[in-house]
């Protein structure tokens, strides 16, 4: 029985690259001989075992085959007699079929080392094609390491494209899908696994309202990069600057899926994008079983993102409308991270990327003054019920406005 140390550990180890979870394959082993040195099953499709003491992961080494159509369509064979080479070969990317034994030796039969010094990301064998989450992978791991200047090798990229003419895409489960893009957005550049699933032809069948953005154009005014998809990209990369909230990154790439839906013959302008993009946004986050937390962001900021764009110019009323439309007052965490996916937004346009977002600092003023309002000295006052209602209103407005003609007098003197 021998242990080898496997995949992302020793792939970021090599890349000197911050890691924290270790996996390890065993060679020569039976389920029984790991129950029998204390170790505890959790492996429900093949035998993975937790260590005693570490808690570490242990799978056998196995070989797949497959039987059926999407990424659940395997059969598993472990047995003692199954070698390293052969579970590594069934591996996704090189990078991850790389081993290491207990005194630091590495096992290497598929030139992984030798593609991280190239940094290239590449199918280990033909078997990549039969499990289309490697798609997913592949997209996520260009996302992580294109810091690092890593790409996917031509090859690779061709075989992610026949994969997808094939049908394969179209077995993911939803579940998984959002498993992967909610890692990936995590990453430093997330807008990377958006385009590399594009290039490969995948976003088109997992998310079609988003890959419909590419090819419209909008007004070269205000946005010189004219096409809204390559606009999306740039917001999620602004957002990826001013937060690592995944919310928020997600938000700020779905804020404009109305624009897909504008009748070509009012290009390049999109009026009334907003309420449209609604609709989309809700079907991909049903789709992909997206948790409510990013969604219901993500459809404030498809809403009410130019709202918040015109801010300064909303009269007190409005934005007192639009604090209550948003819940700011009771979700003032969700109403921060509204304005942070309208700063992306704002921000992700050719030459606008250092821009000062003022908008942002001028609403979470007029909040504050507003949450000022002294509600217990109403009451004190006998306001109650229906009019009690209609006067904090009036109140808050009252503060908004204030705030505002104070706001106004500062920019007045700044200038002067």
């Amino acid at each position: 029985m021998q242990t080898y140390l496997v995949g992302g550990a020793v792939r970021d180890s090599l890349l000197g690259y911050p890691f924290s979870e270790k996996d390890w394959v065993v060679v020569g082993a039976t389920p029984e001989q790991m129950a029998a040195l204390g170790f505890t099953s959790v492996g429900k499709d093949f035998p993975v075992f937790l260590h005693p003491e570490t808690k570490e992961e242990h799978a056998l080494a196995r070989t797949e085959r497959k039987t059926a159509p999407g990424y659940t369509g395997f059969a598993f064979h472990c047995a003692p007699d199954v070698s390293l080479e052969e579970d590594l070969q069934r591996r996704d990317l090189t990078i991850n079929a790389i081993a290491m034994t207990e005194t630091g030796d590495l096992i290497d039969p598929y030139g992984g080392a030798g593609d991280i010094a190239r940094k290239q990301l590449r199918h280990v064998s033909a078997a990549f094609a039969e499990d289309p989450v490697r798609i997913l992978r592949v997209a996520r791991f260009a996302a992580r390491y294109h810091h690092l200047d890593f790409q996917v090798a031509p090859e690779t990229r061709q075989l992610m494209q026949q994969m997808v003419k094939e049908g394969e895409a179209d077995h993911l489960v939803a579940e998984r899908v959002w498993k992967e893009m909610s890692r990936a957005l995590g990453e430093k550049h997330p807008e990377v696994f958006i385009q590399t699933l594009r290039d490969c032809g995948a976003l088109a069948r997992l998310m079609p309202e988003l890959d419909a953005l590419f090819g419209v154009p909008q007004t070269p005014k205000h946005h010189p990069e004219i096409d809204t998809g390559v606009h999306s990209l740039m917001c999620l990369t602004q957002a990826s600057r001013l937060t690592e909230q995944v919310a928020v990154r997600f938000a700020a790439l779905m804020h404009d899926l109305g624009k897909a839906l504008t009748p070509p013959e009012q290009w390049p302008r999109h009026i009334g994008h907003e309420a449209l993009g609604i609709a989309p946004v809700k079907a991909l986050c049903a789709r992909l079983t997206v948790p409510n937390d990013c969604r219901d962001l993500a459809l404030l900021c498809a809403e009410f993102h130019l709202l918040v764009h015109r801010a300064e110019e909303l009269r007190p009323a409005r934005i007192q409308q639009l604090f209550v439309q948003t819940d700011a007052y009771r979700r003032p965490e969700r109403f921060a991270q509204l304005l942070l996916a309208c700063e992306a937004d704002a921000r992700g346009r050719t030459g606008f990327e250092h821009r000062p977002y003022p908008q942002a600092d001028y609403l979470t003023g007029a909040l504050a003054a507003a949450n000022r309002v002294d509600i217990k000295a109403l009451l004190a006052q006998g306001h109650q019920g229906a009019q009690l209602g209609e006067q904090i209103e009036r109140e808050k407005v009252n503060a908004i406005a204030h705030y505002k003609s104070q706001a106004q007098q500062l920019r007045n003197a700044d200038n002067d």
